[in-house]
Order: structure tokens, then sequence, then C-alpha cells
């Protein structure tokens, strides 16, 4: 057995596409050596900014021997047909098998093929792989054709200790590498993947891109705890920041104090965007006038040199994010506003100015629903919401519109819920984002998503498949979030259609249907079972999100009773008896029970413990009591396990059947006030 080793050397690799390069080399060439028939054990992929790798334990010397087997024409087929046949495999009639099938004999023609050396194999093998390999850009470069994420230097490829003759764009493969750009010297050459980690290491490269990752973690909170702050949480950039060095050293550098005054978050961002820096907080969340840089060395002066040319260099870009708040506060946030008639949201559905002009009104309209909503801040965070796009701040760094418009508000003396309304209409983006709980803020933010759900709706713009180019169902579920989380009694059907605001394209339906979907997602996420909700939606009419996870969590508590689990057996037992009869008579069974009619005392005690759940039922219904009318219905299940032992439904008395298939009709119509449970699974 013997290990392969591969390495392809390049100009820097964008961090953003490495991690999904690495796993993709892996998956196309080990798919590669399983089509190949060569098993082998472990695969690994590693990547740096400058190199990808990959290695692969356990691969035989050679193929395995397989025997080839191709059926030919019928014993007694014409000359010509068993001739062809033959010059195709290259074999005589001697050497080929005769064999009985369902159509005859027929000439079989058996083959051994011999496995090749797997070098041969990997070096046909590995060439497909990479030209495989599906990069989001690449480029040409030089005089010829190749197409690759960026330049390549160089090729290494072992199995065993043995050069594989690999050759990829007009590179051959060869056992030797390079280390840091900078702190190493040439080429090295390496005999197996423990030698070539070590090497690189000792080279200043970490071929690990976790071990990157952890050493700028645990360098950035040294580096904070030194000065009593912390690094804000970012993940995210401490991943791209692993894509960005071989040899990480982290070093702290600090903000000048002019630029203090401007928001944090605007130095963030700024810091974020254009320099990869790390931004530190003290206790309070507030920034303090620290970064922490990444370096791809380390230097005799302790990294002083590199930390005093990035703040230069952050300086200048701070320069212009405070020119940017000066310049934007000269303005009135208000008097932006008309600026947004300039700005197209949608060809079909106006200007940003019109969508202004429809959240208002809605946000005003489902003040009505939402507790401690004041109208009058509602119309005014709703007119001001976008009027911050119109800024130089929010032109410059996108990701702060409504942070900017919140600052810029408190700037006017709007009132602080006003301006919170302004920040948080946005949100929740996403299923970590903090939902919005300030009255206020929740009517706008919910009035905004609404009317891109409605409007994009209205105008045929659905999600199709994977594609939601309108972000559609991410609006959907940050409107279920915002009304569960604040348990707000909104009935959405009326809603739709005052956001719709025109019968003749009136989306209200679909959209409570698209909604259903997207809360069988949400709940699925947090473990609740999807096929409850489908039960409770299938009622028909309930639009009130509050009121239909009530109903879903009284469902389940009652699904996984005892009680309720037998009696979910006994409805599908009534009701597959119903749908064969109905079948068979081509008719429905779901008329009045005739109590004269009934003989046995179990279908007498049935049918008056239905009656009595009924009524139990419908009343703990209207107090809108889920829990209670679910118990209402555990009575049943005595009685109907007692008429299924004991009452035969197919009676040869015709009317004494016809009464007794009612009967059932009645269970299955008891049941399904409470849910559909022929949407339960199980």
């Amino acid at each position: 057995m013997a290990e392969l080793l591969f390495e392809l050397l390049s100009e820097e690799i964008p961090a953003r596409m490495q991690a999904k390069a690495a796993a993709d080399l892996e998956r196309l060439v080990v798919e590669r050596l399983k089509e190949a028939r060569l098993e082998h054990g472990k695969a690994q992929s590693f990547v740096t900014p400058r190199r990808l790798a990959l290695v692969v334990d356990g691969l035989p010397d050679t193929q395995p021997d397989i025997s080839v087997e191709r059926k030919g024409p019928k014993v007694d087929a014409p000359e010509k047909a068993i001739a062809g046949f033959l010059k195709s495999t290259g074999l005589t009639l001697d050497q080929c098998e005769q064999r009985e099938t369902p159509k005859g004999m027929v000439w079989f023609a058996v083959s051994e093929e011999k496995g090749r050396a797997t070098a041969e194999v990997l070096a046909d093998l590995i060439p497909e792989a990479l030209e495989k390999l599906p990069w989001a850009k690449s480029m040409r470069w030089g005089s010829g054709r190749a197409r690759w994420v960026r330049p390549i230097h160089s090729i290494l490829c072992l199995l065993g200790s043995n050069v594989v003759p690999v050759t990829f764009h007009e590179t051959q493969a060869g056992n030797a590498t390079r280390g840091h750009r900078v702190l190493a010297g040439g080429e090295f050459s390496v005999t197996d993947f423990a030698d070539y980690r070590d090497k690189l290491r000792a080279a200043f490269v970490m071929l690990d891109s976790a071990e990157r990752q952890q050493i700028i973690r645990d360098g950035a909170a040294r580096l904070a705890d030194a000065e009593g702050v912390s690094v804000k949480p970012d993940d995210a950039l401490f991943a791209e920041n692993a894509g960005l060095v071989e040899w990480p050293a982290p070093l702290l550098g600090q903000i000048d104090a002019e630029f203090m005054e401007v928001p944090g978050e605007v130095l963030s961002s700024a810091m974020r965007k254009h320099q990869k820096y790390f931004s530190l907080e003290d206790e309070n969340g507030t920034l303090a006038p620290y970064f922490v840089m990444v370096a791809n060395m380390e230097t005799e002066d302790g990294g002083a040199a590199i930390v005093a040319g990035n703040e230069r260099v952050l300086r200048a870009r701070l320069s212009d994010a405070k020119f940017f708040w000066d310049q934007d506060r000269k303005q009135t946030l208000s008097s932006r506003t008309p600026a947004l008639k300039h700005i197209v949201f949608h060809a079909k559905l106006g200007t940003l100015d019109e969508k202004v002009d429809r959240i208002q009104a809605l946000a005003v309209e489902l003040c009505q629903y939402i507790p401690g909503s004041e109208r009058d801040r509602v119309r005014s965070a709703a007119r001001l919401c976008k009027a911050d796009l119109s800024t130089e701040m929010v032109g410059e760094f996108p990701d702060l519109q409504g942070i900017m418009g919140r600052y810029y508000a408190l700037a006017d003396g709007e009132a602080p819920e006003v301006a919170e309304a302004i920040a948080e209409h946005y949100s929740p983006l996403g299923p970590g984002d903090v939902c919005p709980s300030a009255p206020e803020s929740v009517a706008v933010a919910l009035a905004d998503k609404i009317d891109s759900l409605a409007g994009f709706f209205a105008i045929d713009e659905k999600p199709t498949g994977s594609k939601d180019p309108y972000a559609l169902r991410r609006a959907a579920l940050g409107v279920i979030r915002l009304i569960l989380e604040n348990e707000l009694r909104i009935p959405l059907l009326r809603v739709f259609q005052a956001a719709a605001n025109a019968a003749d394209s009136d989306p209200s339906q679909a959209l409570l249907d698209f909604f259903a979907d997207r809360l069988k997602v949400h709940l699925r996420e947090k473990g609740v079972r999807h096929d409850l909700v489908s039960a409770v939606f299938a009622l028909g009419g309930e639009d009130d999100l509050v009121r239909l996870m009530a109903r879903v969590d009284a469902l389940g508590e009652f699904i996984g009773s005892e009680d309720g689990g037998q009696l979910l057996t006994a409805y599908k037992r009534a009701t597959n008896i119903l749908r064969i009869e109905e079948k068979k008579d081509n008719k429905s069974y779901s008329g009045e029970v005739d109590k004269a009619r009934l003989v046995a005392p179990e279908e007498k005690a049935l049918d008056s413990s239905i009656d009595f759940a009924v009524t139990e039922t419908l009343f703990f219904i209207s107090e809108e009591d889920f829990a209670g009318a679910m118990a209402a219905n555990t009575a049943l299940r005595a009685p109907v396990d007692a008429f299924f032992d004991q009452v035969t439904v197919n009676a040869e008395d015709a009317a004494l059947r016809v009464n007794r298939l009612n009967l059932l009709s009645k269970i299955r119509d008891s049941l399904d006030r409470i849910a559909d449970f022929s949407k339960i699974e199980g």
C-alpha cells in the first residue's frame, strides 16, 4: 500500500474560494479513484493562500484484474452477425462461451483485463479532476490557453516515494515545493506527507487552515486581554484571515482619538471591509480605540514597522469615513426622503418613495395588532426608514443601512423609539439575528417585509426551486419570527389583502400557502414535526400564527400520549374502511346517524361519546383552549376500541351497514374538528 501526496502551488488563491476548492479537489479525486477500482484509506485535503494539497492513504500498487463479459448474438444468428461480434471483441469463436438465456442460447465473450499500475492511472486521473474543479472565477496568463484561478507555479505528486508523471497545463509534476514567499529560501524536495508537512512548517507555512485560524484567535484574544478589552465576535473574518496568510502573526494597532467620535459601527465596517482588521470592544460593547491585524510573518522588531504602516493606511480610510459622517449630518434625515423618488425599487413596483408610502400605510394598519405601538411614532419611523440610502455613508458602506439612519435620526432630535425602529426594520435578517421586540420597530419591520412579499407575489415573482433573487423566503421567516416571538395576534389574510391593495391581483391565499411552507421549515429546525403543522393548516381559514402554534403544540402533546396514539390508529382504521366502502359503493358516507338503528350497546355508547366530545371540543376551541379540546377527545378511546372489537361494520342488513358507516364518518368528523388527522404520519 502506498500514500498519494499531491500539491499544486500557485499565486494567491482568494480566501473566499479556498475551503470549497480543497473540498472539491478531495471529492473529485476520491470519486475517480472509486471509478478506477482503487480502494484506499483516509483522504484529506489542505489549503493555504498559495497551495492546494491532498493526501490519500493506502492505495494499492496496481488496479485489481477484472473479468470483462460481453453478450453477443444468438448461437443460430447469421454468420455475418457472429463475425461482427468476434471482430469487436478480438476473440475467436473457440474463445467464446455459449449460455442459456430466456431468449435461447447466446454467445458470450469473456476476457481478463489486467489492472494498470496505480501511478499510470493517477497520471490520467488527477488532471481530469483538476479540469473539473469548479472555480467561481478563473483566469488566463502568459501566452497559453490554460485557465486556473491564479497562475500555476509548480506541481508536486508522489505515490510512495516515486514521482507520478502528472502534467497539468504544461506544468510537469516533481517531488519539490516551496515554503513561505518571503521567509523561506528556494525549493526543497520531500519524500512523503509527514516530511512535506514538517518541511513546510520549517519553511514558515502552516498547512492546516484550522491551525492558522486558532493561532489568530488565540493571538488576538491575548493582545485584547492585555488592553482590558475583547475581540468583537466575527467567525467569518477569522476564517478569511486564515486564508490570507501562511504564517499568521496577530498584531495590535491603535485608532487615532480624532476618529472615535464617529459611530463605532462605521469604524468597524471600514476596518473589516477594507483592511480585514478585527475590532475590539470594552465590557459594554463599545468600540475600543484598538484593532488587531494579522501579518504574514514575524519580524525582528516585533511587527512595529508593519503596525505603523497599517495605522497609516487606516488613518486614510477612517478620514474618508469621518468626512462622510460630517457631511451627512449637514442635512436632516427627513430632507433626504424626496431623493427616494429617484431610486427604483423594482420596475413593476415603483420607486423607493412609493414603497415607503406603502410601508407607512401598512405599519399604521398593523398598530391595532401590536400592543404598545404609538401610531405617530410608527408613521415617522416608516417615513424615514429608507432615507439613509441616499447618504454618502451608506453609499460607501451598504451594510450600515438602517444603523446610520438611527444615528442621523437621533442627531435630528427624533424620538429614540423612532430611531430604533429605523435601525431595526431590516431585522431579523437570518435565523441567528436578534428579533426586534420594541412595538414601533416590530410594526415597521413587519410592514417592510410584508409589502415586499405581497408586491412580488402580485407581479408573479415568486421563489422557484433554489432561486430566490428577492430573498422572499428570508422575508417570510422574518415575519414568522416577528409574530411568534412577540406573540402577536395578526390575521395574516386581512393584512396581506391590505398590503396587496388590488383585488384583481390579490396574492393573499398564495402568500398564506407560502407561509405554511416557510413555517414548516422554521419549526423543523426547532424539532417540531411538519405533519402536525400540515394537519392544522389543512383545516383552512387559520391565519393567526400564534393560535396555529397553540394548536400544533396541543396536537403534538395529544398524539404523543397513549390515548392520542390509540385514537390516531382508530381514526386511520375508520377512514380506511370508509375509503374502501365509499369507492366500492361509489358514494360518500357522511350522513346523520339514525339513533333508532343503533342496535349494539357498543355503537350506542360510541355515538353518545362522540356527541359529548363534539360539544366539549367546540366549547374549548371557542375559548382557544386547544389542550382542553384534545383532552375532550381522549374519552373516545375506550368506546372506539369497544366498537371495533364487538361490532361488525359491514353487516348483512344494508340499512344497518349504512348507519354504521355513517357512525365511522362521525368519528372522523369529530377528530377533524381539531386537526386533519389524515395528514398525521405514523
